[in-house]
């Protein structure tokens, strides 16, 4: 008893109206899953390439602001180096002259001048080959100042100047030393120059684009200590220096990591972009989305039961009205009906009621008309049997009054109509050596309709002749050729069939030619678009033609043979069209 009352109340809601509006809502359903997934994954894909392309912005433009810092520190000391003073007091000091006060303290304006035009420079020192101080004025030597392998390094680098990192004595300031070459010594060594650089000197965080994008720069030098001034310390920077991941956690943050390497200084420029200015375009999407999602699902569930309603409920009126003329009450539906379908209905319900006297004779006749309707269907399913055995009986008629020539027609005529018409399902497949037999009943019948108009020739090698193909795959080419080639010229034309191996082993070459018109490359590009779905260039002739053909060949052969070609055109003005098909020489399961 259970089982049928839930099957009960299972078949109250199967109505036509909750069927109508429980498939109205499914389709929505769909269509908006498929459009937000379609549009979120363009949408998604172009905000991560937008992305990408500004992470890549403003790698560029930070790496290209830090060699534009570091190029301005190396021109000044190599205008220092080279100066014409500081050779000349070197060389002095090479040769055993120490500089006296006076010119130890010109120094100071050449050194000034200098200076003046590089900000951020807090001071330049210029030691003598033996490491002594010679300005500023003080008894403090260069391997006092700095370890000890970062001359030897600018020893090696022979005048390039060498990036050492934060002053060990002040870490307010970057150091870096060069060596100074004497000209007039053959560059041999005379000197060094040692610069101090504010920290600030490389802040790069005030670029636009970091600005904008919340990101900020990081400048680590090969020990992994913090260049920049960002109030960062270098403890922090060890999960970065060692991480190789793209997304990283810095200060409780998410971050995506670029990482660039200066050859210029061994030091690393390390870019952090928010995670969140990444994913707030998609999260923004996503809610859009979601919410046009919702939007949608209840204004379409609004109009599905509005539609739903305006179709059942004139069908419900007219179930009422039907009801009560089951127990004799015959009351027309006087209901408004607002569609032509229903209304229809309505009408032909009313006009029944109306004319229920005259339901006998309305019966019988439709009894009637549904009798000679019977009739003529099976008048129209003529046997094909009948066909032929007519056929026959005018071949035996025309060979008793000796008429040889057409009843040699008629029976060309008898057998394309039987290999026509035959049942598909049975024959679908048959071998070439029948084809080119069914395209030579063809060639004879158009023969005797064209008569010298008309010559051809079949040609096909032994081993083709049991390859298997498709049934009326090469007819309809030879018709065409016939229609388009030889029909169309004034002089006598010629269609040559011929079926030959293929280069490629295991494949067969059926090739059709004509020596009619032909066709010129605009007309020959229109046929191969016609070939590939698009128009037809011409509405002459009512046969399977070269479409169909193409069709079949991808239907039957592709899948199990890889990309089949199809159809070859070939064609010239004057010179005639050749089409050519291969086509496997063992079915793939037949």
């Amino acid at each position: 008893m259970g089982m049928n009352s839930e099957m009960g109340r299972l078949r109250e809601f199967n109505t036509l109206r909750n069927q109508i509006f429980l498939g109205f809502f499914i389709v929505m359903l769909i269509i908006i899953c498929v459009a937000g997934v379609f549009i979120y994954d363009r949408v998604s894909t172009l905000l991560k390439d937008n992305t990408e392309k500004h992470i890549q912005q403003t790698a560029v433009q930070a790496t290209g602001r830090l060699d534009a810092l570091i190029a301005q520190i190396d021109s000044m000391t190599m205008q220092v180096a080279t100066n014409s003073y500081v050779q000349q007091l070197l060389v002095k000091e090479l040769d055993g002259q120490p500089g006296t006060f006076n010119e130890r303290q010109s120094l100071l304006q050449i050194v000034g001048s200098y200076q003046a035009y590089t900000t951020d420079v807090e001071s330049l020192e210029l030691y003598t080959s033996d490491n002594k101080l010679l300005f500023p004025m003080g008894e403090s030597t260069l391997s006092s100042r700095v370890d000890k392998r970062y001359i030897e390094e600018a020893n090696r680098q022979k005048g390039r100047l060498v990036w050492m990192g934060i002053d060990p004595n002040d870490t307010d300031y970057i150091l870096a030393i060069r060596q100074v070459s004497l000209m007039d010594r053959w560059f041999s060594r005379g000197g060094y120059i040692l610069v101090r650089i504010q920290r600030s000197y490389f802040q790069l965080n005030e670029l636009q684009i970091v600005n904008e994008a919340g990101e900020f720069i990081l400048l680590v030098d090969d020990t992994g200590r913090m260049l920049n001034s960002n109030g960062i310390t270098d403890a922090d920077l060890e999960p970065l220096m060692d991480s190789g991941n793209q997304t990283v956690t810095f200060e409780g943050k998410d971050y995506v990591m670029v990482k660039q390497h200066s050859e210029k200084t061994n030091w690393t420029l390390i870019i952090l972009t928010p995670v969140r200015y990444i994913t707030e375009g998609i999260s923004m999407l996503q809610t859009v989305l979601f919410a046009s999602g919702g939007i949608g699902a209840l204004l379409f569930l609004i109009m599905s039961f509005i539609l739903s309603t305006m179709i059942t409920r004139p069908i419900i009126q007219l179930i009422k009205a039907m009801r009560k003329s089951r127990f004799g009450v015959l009351t027309p539906n006087h209901e408004s009906v607002y569609t032509i379908e229903l209304s229809e209905l309505n009408y032909t319900y009313n006009q029944m009621v109306n004319h229920m006297n005259e339901l006998i004779r309305v019966v019988y006749e439709k009894e009637m008309l549904q009798s000679r309707t019977e009739l003529k269907a099976l008048q129209a399913q003529i046997n094909p049997h009948f066909l032929f055995n007519t056929l026959e009986a005018f071949n035996w008629s025309l060979q008793e009054k000796g008429e040889e020539e057409l009843a040699s027609l008629v029976v060309a005529m008898s057998k394309l109509f039987r290999y026509t018409i035959s049942n598909p399902n049975h024959d679908e497949w048959v071998t070439i050596g029948e084809e080119l037999e069914q395209v030579r009943r063809y060639l004879l019948i158009m023969q005797m309709r064209l008569g010298d108009r008309l010559s051809w020739h079949v040609d096909v090698s032994p081993e083709s002749m049991s390859v298997p193909i498709p049934k009326l795959l090469i007819q309809p080419i030879v018709e065409n050729a016939i229609l388009y080639g030889v029909e169309s010229k004034v002089k006598p034309g010629r269609v040559t069939v011929s079926v030959v191996p293929s280069e490629s082993v295991g494949w067969t070459t059926v090739t059709v030619t004509d020596d009619g018109l032909g066709m010129n490359e605009a007309m020959l590009q229109e046929l191969y678009h016609a070939l590939e779905g698009g128009p037809s260039i011409s509405s002459k002739g009512t046969g399977i033609g070269l479409v169909n053909v193409q069709r079949r060949l991808k239907l039957y052969y592709e899948g199990d043979h890889g990309e089949v070609e199809g159809l070859r055109l070939s064609s010239r003005i004057s010179e005639g069209t050749t089409v050519v098909f291969e086509i496997p020489s063992e079915q793939g399961g037949r």
